[in-house]
């Protein structure tokens, strides 16, 4: 699968909240990631990550394991993406360590997220706030089977998100990751 997903930062992060939950009832969870590389780096040199991601709802916790391949477009930061759930989050990240990766990175992100379909796609708008980075990030996304459909998907995005009043100046590709990890440099 491909994830075709834009990110954007929130100026008013109240209006679009109201406008997605017109739409439809956002669903509040809390995601714990942890980012696996090997020793040397290879995979983030690569563009590649692998996540172990728990998430906490109101009534329930799932877990996910995450390998997202290199970009396959610069300007959305879109990725091939492969993920299946996880029983025992514990034992994967003692696989990974018994495999040699190591955590690279671990971090929290409070997230409000929203599904619905738009311009005949099933699509995830997901409010983002990282503890640690300043401000509030809504990130829209829908999965495809082939890559000749990511520019019109990413167009249908772009259109969702100027309807929630996201303008193309308030687009990013930074990675959290990286953002996380710049704020800690500085510490």
């Amino acid at each position: 699968m491909i994830e075709a997903e834009l990110k954007a930062q929130v100026h008013n992060p109240e209006y679009v909240m109201r406008q997605l939950e017109c739409m439809v009832e956002g669903r509040v969870e809390v995601y714990q990631d942890t980012y696996y590389d090997d020793p040397s780096g290879s995979l983030g040199a690569q563009d590649q990550e692998l996540r172990v991601r728990t998430i906490q709802g109101l009534t329930s916790t799932r877990s996910v394991l995450t390998y997202k391949g290199s970009r396959i477009d610069s300007e959305s930061g879109s990725k091939p993406e492969h993920e299946t759930r996880v029983d025992n989050p514990e034992a994967v990240h003692a696989m990974l360590h018994g495999l040699g990766y190591v955590a690279a990175i671990a971090f929290q992100k409070q997230c409000r997220n929203y599904e619905f379909t738009a311009r005949g796609r099933s699509m995830l708008a997901t409010l983002v706030q990282v503890p640690e980075i300043e401000g509030t990030f809504l990130e829209v996304e829908t999965f495809l089977s082939e890559e000749k459909e990511l520019s019109s998907a990413l167009d249908d995005i772009r259109s969702v998100m100027g309807d929630l009043g996201i303008h193309a100046n308030d687009f990013t590709t930074e990675l959290y990751t990286d953002a996380v990890a710049a704020r800690r440099a500085t510490r």
